[in-house]
């Protein structure tokens, strides 16, 4: 496995990478049946990144100086960023796949649709390697990956049935 990517794997990233994507999943089924422009979803997504890392922020921030009863130092807030900035990249990345259909290189409809399916493979993939990580066979490894990509299926499906 490349270094970066066994870095990434192993670090507290993953949590938050996922959590966004997930959020991104969920505006993504949300707004696909009434969908604005390509480019304005794109913002929308980009938009949602940039008020939810801000959220995580602020919110660590006040449980960090609730709990310690002093005020956050810059040291303690360069983590706090960094775990923003990856909920960010988990609910922005789709953002792409608007920014092309936009360009004109494939349909609105196309762009929503791997928009979902790589979020789900996403999801998924990270399942996969949590359950690597912790000693789980491959077999059993994919079966959680599969698992937990079927939470992420269920808001699609949620989704359908209230529509």
């Amino acid at each position: 496995m490349r270094t970066g990517l066994a870095e990434h794997l192993s670090s507290r990233q993953v949590a938050k990478v996922v959590y966004g994507s997930i959020i991104g999943l969920a505006l993504v089924v949300a707004l696909e049946n009434h969908p604005p422009s390509p480019g304005a979803m794109a913002v929308w997504l980009l938009g949602t990144a940039v008020a939810v890392g801000l959220a995580e922020v602020y919110s660590e921030v006040i449980g960090t100086e609730t709990r310690t009863r002093h005020p956050v130092t810059r040291s303690e807030v360069l983590p706090m960023v960094e775990g923003a900035a990856s909920v960010g990249a988990g609910i922005g990345s789709p953002a792409l796949f608007f920014v092309l259909s936009a360009l004109g290189l494939f349909a609105v409809d196309t762009a929503f649709a791997v928009a979902k399916w790589s979020g789900l493979g996403l999801i998924g993939f990270y399942g996969y390697w949590g359950a690597r990580f912790s000693g789980a066979t491959p077999s059993r490894a994919l079966g959680k990956g599969a698992l937990v990509a079927l939470v992420g299926a269920g808001l699609v499906a949620l989704k359908a049935l209230v529509h």
